[in-house]
């Protein structure tokens, strides 16, 4: 068996691309500046790129899983190809969460299951409260990144802070070389 490998679990909108709210519509994605060539830098260094996202307007009725993977797709479109090596998604409402809504660990688990990640050597990037949590209960190292709702997120789960992704890409990747 291949030996583990590190990870960057990450949180998609509001962390990479735009968060209009309950995103449906695959015209309403917008990656953030930046997200592209700190994904490839990640991946060029040996981290697995993950995407771990909770999308509950499925279960409350404001998007089908036809549009959440018509966005997905048109998400992963604008990003270039290579860039994610993995999608976990959770469409539990907050009322009837399973633990792998974020703040449950249960989307990196499975990932690390699946994929052979070194939960001790990978992080986890996201604007909320619920996803430096799940990190945390993952065993993961959590940045909070200051976009979507990360402006008013407490950050006491968080063991960085960044303006950005590409800001806490560069983070990790220093980390890496100490």
């Amino acid at each position: 068996m291949p030996p583990f490998r590190p990870a960057v679990f990450l949180d998609r909108d509001g962390t990479l691309m735009d968060d209009t709210g309950y995103v449906g519509d695959p015209a309403e994605v917008r990656i953030f500046d930046g997200v592209p060539d700190a994904l490839a830098a990640l991946r060029a260094r040996g981290f697995l790129t993950v995407i771990v996202t909770n999308q509950s307007g499925i279960a409350r009725g404001k998007f089908s899983l036809a549009d959440f993977e018509a966005v997905h797709a048109s998400f992963l479109h604008l990003l270039g190809p290579g860039l994610i090596d993995a999608t976990y998604m959770c469409p539990d409402h907050p009322d009837t969460a399973t633990d792998r809504r974020k703040p449950g660990p249960g989307m990196l688990l499975e990932g690390a299951r699946d994929l052979g990640i070194d939960l001790a050597r990978s992080w986890m990037v996201g604007d909320r409260a619920g996803d430096l949590e799940a990190g945390r209960r993952a065993g993961v190292r959590s940045i909070l990144v200051r976009t979507g709702e990360g402006t008013g997120t407490d950050s006491s789960a968080a063991v960085h802070i960044a303006a950005d992704f590409p800001a806490a890409a560069k983070f990790i990747l220093e980390s890496a070389q100490s």
